[in-house]
C-alpha cells in the first residue's frame, strides 16, 4: 500500500481531511513504536510506505509499558486532537494496518499489546473477507 492509499484509508474511516489523517497516523505510529519492542517496531516500519517508516522506529529497544488511555492521550497530544478523535483515529490506523499488512505481520504487532487494546486493534481475528483468511 502506498502512502497516499494509507492516508486516504485513514481519512475515509475518520471522515476527515488528509492533513488530519496524516497527523493522526504519524502520532499513532510514533506512540505504537514506543509501546512495542524495538525489533518489532523495526519489522513494522519495514512494511510501511516510505513516508511513514520513520514514525514507526522505536526510540529504545525495550517497550514502554502504558495502557490504552495513555496511548490515546499521547496520540491526541501529538496530533493535536481531542480524546474522542484520537481514539477513533487509533482505530482507523489499526484498521488500515490490518488491511495493509500480511495477517501474520499485523498479528505480530498487536499481540505485543495488552488485552485492553483489543477493542481498537480487533486482534480477536475479525478479518473482513477481503484478505482471504
Amino acid at each position: 500500500m502506498e502512502n497516499s492509499e494509507f492516508i486516504g484509508s485513514v481519512a475515509r474511516r475518520l471522515r476527515t481531511s488528509p492533513e488530519q489523517a496524516t497527523a493522526i497516523t504519524r502520532a499513532t505510529l510514533t506512540t505504537l513504536a514506543e509501546r512495542i519492542d524495538g525489533g518489532e517496531a523495526r519489522d513494522l516500519s519495514a512494511l510501511l510506505p516510505d513516508e511513514l517508516r520513520a514514525y514507526a522506529f522505536a526510540p529504545r529497544e525495550t517497550a514502554q509499558r502504558f495502557g490504552l488511555d495513555v496511548f490515546v492521550q499521547q496520540v491526541g497530544g501529538r496530533a493535536e486532537v481531542d480524546g474522542a478523535t484520537a481514539k477513533a483515529g487509533v482505530r482507523a490506523v489499526f484498521d488500515t494496518l490490518r488491511e495493509a499488512l500480511p495477517p501474520g505481520d499485523y498479528d505480530d504487532v498487536v499481540t505485543h499489546l495488552p488485552a485492553e487494546f483489543w477493542e481498537l486493534t480487533d486482534s480477536a481475528g475479525r478479518y473482513d473477507g477481503r484478505r482471504g483468511g
